[in-house]
């Protein structure tokens, strides 16, 4: 699930994205954010479990963009974010959203 932090500031800066994953058997040990943001590097942007068994992660991004991602186990197994439409071929699904210049999401790319 991907939930958009309100901003006070103008549209050209950055906007607070949340990332967060429930917590399922195969990520107890850890889960790892991977995306275009961090150039699909595995081991960039390791998630916090929080209360309610859930990983979250705050990231800083660019408005106006598309960002794809998706979720990896410490064992290398790939998930996807449950909330939010898959893009890609069936072989490399990944998650996708657009963040508008207003700092919301696009309605075509998200789903609540």
């Amino acid at each position: 699930m991907i939930t958009i932090h309100e901003s006070t500031h103008n549209a050209s800066e950055k906007v607070r994205v949340t990332f967060s994953m429930p917590a399922a058997q195969e990520c107890s040990d850890a889960l790892y954010l991977v995306g275009w943001f961090g150039e699909w590097d595995e081991a960039v942007y390791r998630m916090e479990r929080g209360s309610g068994d859930t990983w979250t992660l705050t990231l800083e991004l660019e408005p106006g963009c598309q960002y794809l991602y998706r979720y990896r186990t410490l064992n290398g197994q790939w998930l996807n974010d449950p909330a939010v439409p898959a893009t890609g071929s069936p072989l490399e699904l990944k998650n996708s959203f657009f963040l508008t210049n207003q700092g919301k999401p696009a309605s075509s790319q998200l789903a609540h």
